[in-house]
């Protein structure tokens, strides 16, 4: 069984700025519309089963959502299908958001 790790918004934002990991945003179409992270492709938790296979199962990939719950989900699920390096956005993008991180609307 395969396992992912949890990673701090400090942790993220260099990652992010250098372009080393994909971002991947697992909240609802309405939720994302309220804003989200630059970059982050969006897929709906409840579809990640469906579209699993168009990751790069050997990218860094970052999941996150609202506060880090669902996107725990979203980075168990990848790393058990086989993703390698696989993290969750402790926090989620309220964290990012309280940190100074930029949202985009």
């Amino acid at each position: 069984m395969s396992s992912y790790k949890n990673m701090t918004v400090a942790e993220l934002q260099p990652l992010l700025a250098g372009g080393m990991v994909k971002l991947v945003d697992v909240r609802t179409d309405a939720e994302v519309a309220r804003g989200y992270i630059k970059g982050a492709a969006m897929l709906p938790l409840h579809l990640l089963p469906i579209h699993i296979q168009e990751l790069d199962a050997k990218a860094p990939t970052v999941f996150y959502c609202q506060m880090g719950g669902r996107s725990a989900q979203a980075a168990s699920f990848a790393a058990n299908q086989g993703m390698q390096d696989v993290y969750n956005l402790q926090g989620g993008i309220t964290a990012w958001a309280q940190s100074g991180g930029e949202i985009t609307v």
